[in-house]
């Protein structure tokens, strides 16, 4: 959680919208890029997030109404990753026939994907993880996919309870200090180090060869 100086990490100097799918083992890029993924439940801030990251207002569509991206959507960044939104989870009040849809295309996504290098897991920093938040952790333990936890609207807490919170998730959740990144979309907090991050995964072998 040490904060990041010197040059920007993620310079963004193309990006390029590929396509989305919603279907299990459906269309996706033809591309041997790294890719990183960004999951999270349906209100914790990912389309904020992502814009932030990349410098972009329109990247991801910020929605007053939580649980609307329902596909993975693939965008290529400087000709050299993919960047990967995933469709949120949890929203109470999405049909269960749509829930029930979304595990498996996570699954078939996750398990079929070998340049997948990492992914980015969003939380809340003002609420406890949830049910779908510890399986979502497990199933990525599971498959062995390398992670790093977003803890985003921090800036709605003062910077000494950020710390402490961020702290005690990595705790809770059995992750290092350095898994946790606290970030706010509104002020770039974290977002250097966030992007450090990502790039390490960016850069490292693929998690089939990895170890």
């Amino acid at each position: 959680m040490a904060e990041t100086t010197g040059p920007d990490p993620l310079v963004i100097r193309s990006l390029e919208f590929l396509g989305g799918t919603a279907e299990r083992g459906g269309w996706r890029p033809q591309s041997d890029l790294p890719e990183i993924a960004f999951a999270g439940r349906s209100n914790v801030g990912k389309s904020s997030l992502l814009n932030s990251l990349v410098g972009r207002r329109k990247l991801a569509r910020v929605s007053k109404t939580p649980g609307r991206t329902r596909e993975i959507n693939f965008f290529r960044v400087n000709n050299s990753f993919v960047l990967v939104d995933l469709p949120g989870y949890g929203y109470a009040k999405i049909s269960k026939e749509r829930k029930a849809d979304w595990k498996p295309l996570m699954e078939s996504y996750f398990k079929l994907t070998p340049q997948l290098r990492g992914i980015v897991l969003l939380l809340d920093i003002r609420r406890d993880p949830s049910e779908d938040d510890r399986a979502m952790l497990d199933f990525l333990s599971e498959v062995e996919i390398p992670t790093i936890v977003a803890v985003t609207k921090s800036d709605k807490l003062t910077k000494s309870a950020v710390g402490a919170k961020a702290t005690e998730l990595a705790r809770k959740l059995a992750l290092s200090d350095d898994q946790v990144i606290p970030f706010s979309s509104r002020t770039g907090e974290g977002r250097a180090e966030l992007a450090e991050a990502m790039m390490s995964l960016v850069n490292a072998p693929p998690v089939a060869e990895g170890g």
